[in-house]
């Protein structure tokens, strides 16, 4: 489509795609108990959704008292996709929502996550949309700095060779839309409820466009946004 007002689509994974952030949240709160912080739940889902478990090392070696070895990092990737394997489940309307920009775009579309990339893969597999992104697979973790920067998004654009302003970022955590934002892109926020998603007034707060609550909206939203401004 010649005037889709948008050259590319670039999708954060965790909370946007899949709905994982509750498992992830799960295994590493129990592992972090296990550590001697006695984190809930819900302490987890603050503090570390949207961010790189790795960034957050000074923190937990603060709070535990713990000198974390590389084989703890190991063991935690190692239980955390052994759950998602086991539970994940895709964001109701992702999906559809992916396959139908893929057509739109003719495959101008890419994961940029801050995730490492056998997770990213792992989930994109399991919720079956891994063919529509092919080698279209960016992790924060290969990135000089993972978000709230914006390399992970800047190295998605320069791979499918567009300017990144004239991206459409789909992103759900403040620390995700913050790099979107850096990056130049028109950045739109799934908050769909309180369940380790941003609020929308956080979302706003950082530079988002618009914020949305169902992802059977995105193809629509996108391509009546030139339109709507």
């Amino acid at each position: 489509m010649t005037d889709f007002p948008f050259d590319a689509v670039l999708f954060d994974c965790d909370g946007v795609l899949v709905d994982s952030e509750p498992i992830t949240a799960r295994v590493l709160a129990d592992m972090l108990n296990e550590l001697g912080w006695a984190v809930t739940f819900d302490e987890v889902t603050r503090i570390f959704t949207g961010k790189a478990v790795r960034d957050e090392l000074p923190l937990i070696q603060a709070r535990t008292g713990v000198d974390l070895a590389p084989e703890w990092f190991a063991q935690f990737r190692e239980r955390r996709n052994a759950a998602l394997d086991r539970e994940l489940r895709e964001i109701p309307g992702a999906p559809d929502a992916v396959r139908s920009l893929n057509r739109t775009l003719a495959g101008r579309i890419a994961v940029a996550s801050g995730a490492d990339r056998r997770k990213v893969e792992l989930q994109l597999a399991k919720v079956g949309i891994a063919d529509c992104f092919g080698q279209r697979v960016f992790s924060g973790h290969e990135m000089p700095r993972s978000k709230p920067h914006p390399d992970v998004y800047l190295a998605a654009a320069s791979a499918l060779g567009v300017d990144p302003r004239r991206c459409a970022v789909v992103e759900d955590t403040v620390t995700g839309a913050t790099a979107g934002v850096a990056a130049g892109a028109t950045v739109f926020g799934y908050s769909p409820d309180a369940n380790g998603h941003s609020s929308a007034e956080a979302l706003r707060g950082v530079g988002v466009a618009h914020v949305f609550t169902d992802m059977a909206q995105l193809p629509g939203l996108l391509a009546g946004w030139a339109a709507a401004r």
